[in-house]
């Protein structure tokens, strides 16, 4: 086998392997991810602030002897800190900024061994369920089909995961940021139990909470043995997720044994969802019923879900409001128009007219949420629904030239018609997951997303990889890569 087939075909553990095993090096895997990136990323504009010179110093240093030694990978332009590598937040205001410190999410990353050379796209402040952002000239593309976005807020990510750039890339999660591109491009995205992942050294939380980092992988084992990487508290964290019984490797190599497994065809207020979504999930349903599990169509949750949604985006509006005000104080003067997109501006906007006991109120009703959400689930050890309620949407449907944020997020066509599924466990913080199982006519990626109780990840990481052994879907390639 070539170095090239064996990159393609291959997932981060295995290319450790070869690495370990001395078959291949480092440099020739990272000059591999860089070939693929120049012949890929123009038709997808999935990758950015590429620093190989960084690569190779790292490389040229001595990698640590870490599970991942010597495999290429990208973060997200948003978040994770890491000296050495610019980000920009999507936004042209912060366009190359240069990080002074390591998070701890990147410097677990970096001991693991992994080969950092850049960044995925992120659509402005991670505020969409697709990344178009301004700062990088155009859409990310979908390489299943380049007229549909790959998603967002990882949608760089998830891109060039799909398109075999790289087999595995860090993403995150405030809505459904991971689960959204996993979905879109056929792959798995894990997001786990609320603070399972430090978000230190400079935040205790992100959104309230509603955020968490995670990783979009062609395989549920590099999502696995990544999360044990990265997973476990940090000194000065508010807050921690409860301890696992074993890692999230050692669930992924058991059965989870038979569970009682719910699931929906329509959205959690009862509406009616794309045929190809609803097809997905009760195919799905189907595959699980075979696997000898007990398979039941759930009733709808009794949960003011629609407030929930609205007060999602109150605290997405506020944490908008909250960057630009820290640049603004930074800098000395006020952001112009022009300066960021108007979305963000709309958000703001919205922010400042919410009070301090506006702010409270929206945080008690996704309390209040979480509460209900728990007792929802306590009849069923998962909850089975479409990831989207539709297909990929359209380029340019989710542009942050739009000027309303709530027009963005509540109109007709808005992020809660084409997202109405994720945000909900961001909410209650529990762990869930999109898996790739199923594919439209038209040949696009149709995610289903599976939800278990809060801290329950390794009983849901089984679950996905056992759907992974029923159903394999690593050779399913997209026509850009």
């Amino acid at each position: 086998m070539s170095l090239s087939d064996a990159y393609e075909d291959l997932d981060a553990t295995a290319l450790a392997g070869l690495v370990a095993k001395g078959e291949v090096t480092p440099s020739e895997l990272l000059d591999e991810a860089l070939a693929r990136a120049e012949r890929v990323n123009p038709q997808i504009n999935a990758l950015v602030n590429l620093v190989p010179e960084t690569a190779r110093a790292l490389i040229a240093e001595g990698l640590p002897e870490g599970p991942f030694r010597g495999v290429p990978f990208v973060l997200k332009d948003l978040g994770a800190a890491a000296v050495g590598f610019p980000v920009s937040s999507g936004s042209k205001l912060l366009a190359g900024s240069q990080p002074t410190f390591d998070s701890h999410f990147y410097a677990r990353l970096r001991d693991a061994g992994l080969v950092t050379f850049g960044r995925g796209t992120s659509p402005e402040f991670g505020c969409g369920p697709a990344t178009e952002s301004a700062v990088y000239g155009g859409p990310t593309r979908n390489p299943w089909n380049l007229g549909r976005t790959s998603g967002g807020s990882s949608g760089g990510s998830g891109a060039a995961v799909a398109a075999r750039v790289l087999p595995a890339a860090h993403a995150s999660d405030g809505a459904g940021s991971t689960r959204i591109p996993a979905s879109s491009c056929g792959l798995f995205g894990f997001k786990p139990t609320r603070a399972r992942i430090s978000q230190g050294p400079s935040v205790g939380e992100g959104w309230a909470g509603l955020s968490s980092s995670g990783f979009v992988t062609r395989s549920v084992r590099d999502n696995a043995a990544l999360m044990d990487v990265v997973s476990g508290p940090m000194p000065g964290d508010p807050y921690c997720a409860p301890p696992m019984e074993i890692s999230y490797a050692q669930a992924a190599d058991r059965a989870p044994g038979k569970l009682r497994i719910g699931f929906l065809t329509t959205t959690f207020t009862g509406a009616p969802i794309h045929a190809d979504a609803k097809a997905a999930a009760e195919d799905a349903a189907d595959l699980l019923a075979s696997m000898g599990h007990e398979v039941f169509e759930a009733s709808l949750p009794e949960a003011d879900v629609m407030g929930m949604l609205r007060a999602t985006a109150r605290v997405i509006s506020a944490g908008t409001a909250r960057t630009l005000q820290a640049i603004e104080a930074a800098r000395g003067r006020p952001i112009q128009p022009g300066e960021v997109e108007p979305l963000a501006l709309d958000a703001k906007r919205l922010a400042e007219t919410i009070s301090g006991a506006d702010y409270l109120a929206a945080i008690e009703t996704i309390h209040a949420f979480g509460r209900a959400f728990a007792r929802y689930l306590s009849d069923m050890d998962v909850l089975l629904t479409p990831t989207l309620g539709e297909p990929p949407a359209e380029c340019g449907r989710f542009t942050h030239a739009h000027g309303d944020f709530e027009a963005f997020r509540f109109g007709p066509g808005g992020v809660a018609d084409y997202s109405p599924f994720t945000a909900a466990f961001n909410v209650s913080g529990q762990p869930a997951a999109s898996v790739p199982l199923h594919w439209n006519a038209e040949g696009l990626p149709i995610g289903v997303q599976l939800a278990s109780a809060f801290g329950e990840d390794a009983m849901l990481m089984s679950l996905c990889a056992d759907l992974e052994r029923a159903r394999p879907w690593a050779d399913r390639k997209p026509p850009v890569r």
